[in-house]
């Protein structure tokens, strides 16, 4: 077995663990939603505080990066889109929640512990060029498009009440004020304390078992409860159409080598749960979303170690 293979597996089974202890009655479900916001709150905004402080970015052009990245949420989204509501007839709102769940990578519990295990710390360093942009960006155009789609149904919203929401969301979340401090503090220039550093590393250490743990015990409460075949296509679109337009943007904008792979690594992970947090909003599609999830988490097992695969033959 292949190094990286090993490793795919290595990170999906700690997400089956998680999983299985769930479904066996041994640990209930608000252990994990326990988990989930120690995880979110504490642990992985401080290691986004540690590798901001220490990143080395190897060269990579954030600009053609995002570029890459975010070219493929477009296609992934319009995509989820339009075979939400052309195909399987479902109205706009659903459409909305076709697209998050298309475009919108698990960056945070699966993202981060998987590029650490795949290519170490500097596949995390680059990827939180691409999470320090991905937060604020999928943010807001989830709150537009609950204003484009649902502002008939949910009453007219005033725009600058729009950004206030934003604003709040986005400068009250613990990841952007974890990359936030980390990039002030390196900005400032200051050593970090022995004692402050040791702490640091301890809450950074666990972040990554920890987020795929809690992500697997997450996972057993949403289940597959119909809308199996749109779930299904729109699986098939994150963890292959998206992929591949990542692949082809960073071939023809001549990407380095190592943020090709972690653009292409982190456009083939499965979708979070931002999607179905969206239709719990709109009150439309939490079965499309919680199914699209699970099967896209199930299938990503396979699936990531053939976008890794072909980005190590492509990109060397």
């Amino acid at each position: 077995m292949s190094p990286m293979v090993e490793t795919v597996l290595f990170v999906f089974s700690l997400v089956a663990l998680g999983y299985f202890s769930g479904l066996s009655g041994y640990l209930k479900a608000d252990v994990g939603d326990a988990l989930s916001r120690f995880t979110v709150g504490v642990a992985l905004p401080v290691l986004l505080f540690r590798t901001m402080v220490t990143a080395d970015f190897k060269g990579a052009a954030p600009w053609t990066l995002w570029t890459t990245y975010f070219v493929a949420v477009i296609v992934a989204w319009t995509a989820g889109h339009l075979v939400t509501t052309r195909i399987f007839g479902r109205d706009s709102q659903a459409g909305v929640v076709g697209g998050v769940a298309t475009a919108f990578s698990n960056l945070l519990l699966l993202g981060i512990p998987f590029m650490l295990g795949v290519f170490g710390q500097e596949g995390v360093d680059i990827l939180s060029l691409i999470i320090s942009v991905h937060l604020p960006t999928m943010l807001a155009g989830s709150i537009i498009m609950f204003e484009v789609f649902g502002g008939r149904k949910n009453g007219h919203v005033h725009p600058l009440r729009l950004a206030h929401d934003f604003l709040r969301r986005l400068y009250t979340n613990s990841l952007i004020v974890g990359i936030l401090a980390g990039l002030a503090w390196r900005f400032i220039g200051l050593p970090v304390p022995g004692l402050l550093g040791r702490l640091v590393d301890a809450l950074a250490g666990i972040a990554g078992p920890l987020a795929l743990f809690a992500m697997g015990l997450g996972l057993r409460k949403f289940g597959i409860q119909g809308n199996v075949k749109p779930a299904i296509a729109l699986s098939a679109l994150k963890l292959m159409l998206m992929p591949a337009v990542a692949l082809a943007m960073a071939w023809l904008l001549g990407l380095p080598p190592l943020p090709a792979k972690v653009a292409i690594a982190a456009a083939a992970l499965p979708s979070g749960v931002n999607s179905y947090l969206i239709a719990v909003q709109f009150g439309t599609g939490q079965a499309l979303a919680s199914n699209q999830m699970t099967i896209a988490t199930a299938c990503a097992v396979v699936t990531t170690a053939f976008w890794l695969t072909i980005a190590h033959m492509v990109f060397g």
